[in-house]
């Protein structure tokens, strides 16, 4: 199982970046994929998910700037952030899970860097 998260970089404030997440080894349409991020000296925190009948899920940092957006025929997860602010900056991992059974997996994360 892979799960491989990829697209960060670094932007200035107020801009945007897209985030993706390429799933292979699972039965894409059973899980849920899900974005956490975790900056330098902070605890992981959960940022979105979306299930495969494309439902979608938003944490505090998320709401209003962040949409998750799902691909199911080609097993890629996207994560749009619009007005980044430096807060932003963390390494973002997807990870996926099943609500029916207990099975989860976790990617590499993709770092992003918001300057101010």
């Amino acid at each position: 199982v892979q799960l491989q998260a990829s697209g960060g970089g670094s932007v200035q404030a107020g801009g945007s970046l897209t985030i993706s997440c390429v799933a292979s080894g699972i039965t894409f349409n059973n899980y849920v994929i899900g974005w956490y991020r975790q900056a330098p000296g902070k605890q992981r925190e959960y940022v979105a998910d979306i299930d495969s009948g494309l439902s979608t899920m938003y944490g505090v940092p998320a709401k209003g700037r962040f949409t998750v957006s799902r691909d199911n025929a080609k097993n890629t997860v996207y994560l749009q952030m619009t007005n980044l602010e430096p807060e932003d900056t963390a390494v973002y991992t997807c990870a996926a899970w099943r609500e029916d059974v207990p099975s989860e997996y976790w990617g590499q994360g993709t770092q992003v860097t918001v300057s101010s």
